[in-house]
């Protein structure tokens, strides 16, 4: 990996004293992520062992699922967690550091979206430079703002070199769609990996996103739509 490398640092320290650290290192021109876990990997890593309806890949090419083989070790440390534990998740990048005091769900959800998102998932991979930009805890609102305007510049781009010629939502909103069929086949992965839930939650919570932006994306973008209402002496 290039040392100019992306590179985000998840410190999840639980109440009772628990703590885990999580890096996330990006490749600068492809923004894929290091692989976070060496080989072996568990049965429900395997391509075909529940795969997802949309997915692009074939077992006969790809022995793995992208995204289960880099969040193996965060399913493993987390399994038996209960989602409503509360931790302090800090959030080292190279220009600055976030932190919040929060559930262990929410941790893991930060966690979760920047690790699918680069994990070279083909379905995922229209989310990289959301990635890029990654915004720990973000609310639905910012979600919303950042994923509709990071898709609005790519249209921009492809419509300097030709490729369009005119900006709507409806690949973005299909783009979703598809995001929330990749968010039930990974629940179904590890659904059976632990006994408790923080883990499943965390994804639970990234699909509820993915179905409220492909909603958003129908409704004219409510949430934030009046952000940019004027008033008569504007």
């Amino acid at each position: 990996m290039n040392d100019n490398a992306y590179w985000f640092n998840y410190d999840i320290e639980l109440e009772d004293g628990q703590s885990t650290r999580f890096h996330i290192a990006l490749d600068p021109l492809t923004l894929t992520m290091k692989p976070a876990s060496p080989e072996p990997f568990p049965p429900w890593t395997e391509l075909s062992y529940q795969q997802c309806k949309c997915c692009r890949l074939s077992p006969n090419t790809h022995l793995y699922c992208p995204i289960a083989v880099n969040i193996t070790e965060l399913v493993d440390r987390f399994k038996d967690i209960l989602s409503h534990k509360n931790c302090m998740v800090v959030c080292e990048t190279a220009d600055r550091t976030y932190s919040k005091r929060t559930s262990a769900m929410e941790g893991l959800t930060s966690v979760f979206g920047i690790v699918m998102a680069t994990s070279n998932c083909p379905v995922m991979n229209f989310l990289k430079p959301m990635a890029r930009f990654h915004l720990p805890f973000s609310s639905v609102e910012e979600t919303t703002a950042r994923s509709t305007s990071l898709f609005l510049l790519g249209q921009y781009f492809e419509f300097k070199k030709g490729r369009v010629n005119r900006f709507d939502f409806d690949k973005l909103e299909k783009s979703y769609a598809r995001v929330q069929l990749v968010n039930e086949g990974l629940l179904a992965r590890i659904h059976s990996v632990g006994k408790r839930d923080a883990d499943k939650n965390a994804i639970i919570t990234l699909h509820s996103i993915s179905q409220f932006l492909s909603m958003e994306m129908d409704f004219s973008l409510t949430t934030i739509a009046h952000l940019f209402e004027r008033g008569p002496d504007a």
